[in-house]
């Protein structure tokens, strides 16, 4: 009794002191570090029922433990129910504001076009989501309610409304867009819609971990942007495409299988590369060695009976098979065999076995197939209806059949009126058959050639200087313009967070040269967009100097963009949206275009986006190292350069680029600060092509940054 006396007077003691250094309420308090006392000293002297059975009597027994006088069970059985309702309320409040807007062109058998419509309405009826309020947004007119009320099976309710009628931010994006009602935070574009779907049913029901699972390894499924991910690029774009342009083919042209489903196929056939495979490949190789094969899930009884039917149904026969739907069940994978025979575990990683595809991404089930599944039913649908033999798709047909087993999807699919169909188990066909279906296009294979660039950039600028062309630099128009940094509401600088101080002067450095250029540019009324725009760094600073400007903040993370806001929202600031989005799904009007260190591409694509608006730009260029031909961008750019420089020695100007660091000597700082000149003129004189007066310019100072490039275009 006295070690228990003597702890609750210092408990009283650390009570005062805690709740002063984070306002921690002491009934709160209180019965929490007695239970740690009571589990460190009793459990182990007692038994673990003394110990729980010590912490009920604590809460549910009034009594007098504090100096104050609190009754700890009533007061803190109050506590939690008013913040647990309190935190419920506002997390209601939160979530019904949620708007989902979708295109509706028209409805195809069992699917409404864009297919992009169909797979965000699979995905709310797979996750059972109903926290979003649906509009349809028709693509033509005269589409009537009740047109599109037969269209959408289940209790799912949707509203009509009319492209005008979409809030502003919305209008400038592609849809499927979500924005919060009456709020200026816009997610569009189909990936970044469905992952937000999944983020917020999650975060509705955290028991529903298997939605969670569907964002994959470290939560990235499909968070590439499309331009830079060939296989969210496949996802998102290509396979939806290719389905609606089959189905709306004429009979004689839509005799071929489209291009983008071989590529399906053959990545289906590409070897799984997972977080931790080497485990399971060498259980494959012990598991291949014994001729053993891979055991049935074990269903617990929490597994429906129709899971337990359409497991037994269709047995895994693979250790990959295993693997996947162990995770699927919620169950550990059973090991193959106990202990690795020493044999096994001498092997090289070289010489284990690869493992073959599960699902889309390789042995769980993700976001990806959920997107999959609706169009290559609709392509199956077709194909099926006009007698086409899908010998040369084994892998689909049989990563389409293993879909249905997944626990969910076939109920999502009744909801959405999909009829699901029953394909037969297909052969392989000869290899000389596959060799002579239609070839994946040449635009979507990876560029092999000159894939390594071997060799120093002096021969390439030779070259270029044997032709007259030298990285030259317009003079910076005003070199001394800054900031009045230290007047500035702290929200406005980019000090503000974790940023150390040498890096914020940087900042403001490079911010100094983007705000000079623009306020030279705008005039009161200009819509100006803030491409790649982080945390907002330049965006917020426009913003809060041009009042009169509506400014558009453009970012793909998510973190970055509500960082920002919420400095926005600090500031007051009325003139500013937000979407997250990547940039081909912004297609609004604008009059100025900035980016600060658009990285590698990202340069080109926001340029490009400039020039389609015919608005002016400001940007500055980064990671030159990771510039490459994408479906969008060959390169050189320009004229000029194709004339003299191949790809190959163009991307060694671009390694070379990045030669910038602080850390490297001064000639080869110097050699890379050329290297960029040559790049970004390429890039000038590229935009100059479009009827553009373009300038490349040097920071001031050139120690802001190692890449202190910047454009300054202006349509003529």
């Amino acid at each position: 009794m006295y070690e228990i006396k003597t702890f609750l007077k210092n408990t009283c003691i650390m009570r005062v002191i805690v709740k002063d250094l984070i306002n921690l309420d002491s009934v709160v308090l209180v019965p929490f570090m007695l239970y740690i006392y009571v589990y460190k000293t009793l459990f182990w002297r007692f038994s673990a029922a003394l110990g729980f059975l010590f912490l009920a009597a604590l809460l549910l027994c009034p009594c007098h433990l504090c100096r104050e006088g609190h009754l700890v069970s009533e007061a803190f059985r109050c506590h939690l129910s008013s913040q647990e309702l309190h935190l419920r309320k506002k997390m209601k409040d939160n979530v019904a504001e949620e708007h989902l807007y979708l295109a509706f062109s028209h409805q195809y058998r069992d699917s409404i076009f864009p297919l992009h419509t169909s797979i965000s309405l699979f995905l709310l009826s797979y996750c059972d989501c109903k926290l979003f309020k649906v509009f349809l947004v028709p693509t033509g007119e005269d589409v009537g309610d009740q047109c599109v009320t037969k269209s959408l099976a289940g209790d799912l309710e949707v509203h009509l409304i009319s492209r005008c009628q979409l809030p502003v931010v919305v209008q400038s994006c592609t849809l499927p867009a979500v924005v919060v009602k009456d709020d200026k935070f816009c997610r569009a574009g189909l990936s970044v819609v469905l992952r937000h779907i999944i983020q917020k049913t999650f975060e509705a029901d955290p028991s529903k971990k298997d939605v969670l699972e569907l964002l994959g390894f470290k939560k990235t499924c499909l968070k590439a942007c499309a331009e830079v991910s060939q296989w969210t690029r496949l996802c998102e774009i290509s396979i939806p495409l290719a389905v609606e342009r089959f189905l709306t083919a004429s009979p004689e042209h839509c005799q071929a299988i489209p291009p983008d489903i071989l590529l399906l196929e053959r990545k289906l056939g590409e070897p799984v590369r997972v977080h931790n495979d080497d485990k399971i490949r060498r259980q494959k190789l012990q598991q291949q060695k014994a001729g053993a094969k891979a055991a049935v899930p074990v269903l617990g009884e929490e597994a429906s009976e129709e899971l337990k039917a359409e497991v037994h149904e269709h047995p895994p026969s693979s250790l990959e098979l295993n693997v996947a739907f162990s995770k699927l069940l919620a169950q550990e994978a059973p090991e193959a065999i106990n202990r690795e025979a020493p044999h096994i575990r001498r092997t090289k990683t070289s010489d284990l076995p690869l493992l073959d595809h599960v699902f889309a991404e390789g042995l769980y089930f993700t976001v990806a197939d959920l997107v999959l599944l609706p169009c290559i039913h609709q392509f199956l649908v077709s194909s099926k209806k006009q007698g086409k033999n899908l010998v040369n798709l084994p892998l689909i047909s049989s990563w389409y059949r293993r879909v249905q087993e997944v626990p969910g999807v076939k109920k999502a699919a009744g909801k959405c009126n999909m009829e699901l169909l029953q394909l037969p188990e297909l052969v392989s066909a000869p290899e000389e058959q596959l060799q002579d279906s239609t070839s994946v296009p040449d635009e979507l294979d990876e560029d092999n050639e000159d894939s390594h660039f071997i060799g120093g950039p002096r021969p390439t600028m030779t070259k270029l200087m044997e032709n007259g062309i030298e990285a030259k630099f317009s003079p910076h128009p005003c070199p001394s313009w800054t900031l009045d940094w230290t007047s500035l509401p702290s929200a406005v600088s980019p000090g503000e967070g974790k940023m150390s101080r040498d890096r914020a002067l940087r900042k403001q450095q490079q911010l100094n040269n983007l705000v000079a250029a623009v306020t030279k540019l705008a005039k009161s009324g200009d819509l100006i967009v803030d491409f790649c725009s982080g945390g907002g760094h330049v965006g917020i600073v426009l913003a809060y100097m041009m009042p009169s400007c509506q400014v558009i903040l453009i970012e793909n993370k998510e973190l970055s963009l509500i960082r920002a806001k919420d400095r926005s929202d600090e500031l007051g600031l009325n003139n500013i949206w937000f979407i997250q989005a990547n940039l081909d799904y912004f297609n609004g009007s604008f009059n100025i275009g900035v980016a600060l260190h658009a990285c590698g591409v990202a340069t080109d694509m926001v340029m490009e986006h400039c020039l389609r608006a015919r608005a002016a730009f400001v940007i500055s260029p980064c990671c030159y190292g990771f510039i490459q031909n994408t479906v969008k961008f060959k390169y050189p750019r320009s004229h000029q350069f194709k004339e003299i420089l191949s790809y190959k020695e163009h991307m060694i100007l671009c390694r070379f680029a990045d030669q910038t660091a602080v850390q490297l000597p001064p000639e080869r700082r110097l050699i890379g600060k050329q290297c960029m000149g040559l790049v970004d003129l390429d890039r000038a004189w590229a935009a100059e092509e479009h009827n553009y007066s373009v300038q490349v310019i040097s920071m001031e100072p050139e120690s802001c940054s190692p890449k202190n490039n910047m454009f300054v275009g202006i349509p003529a």
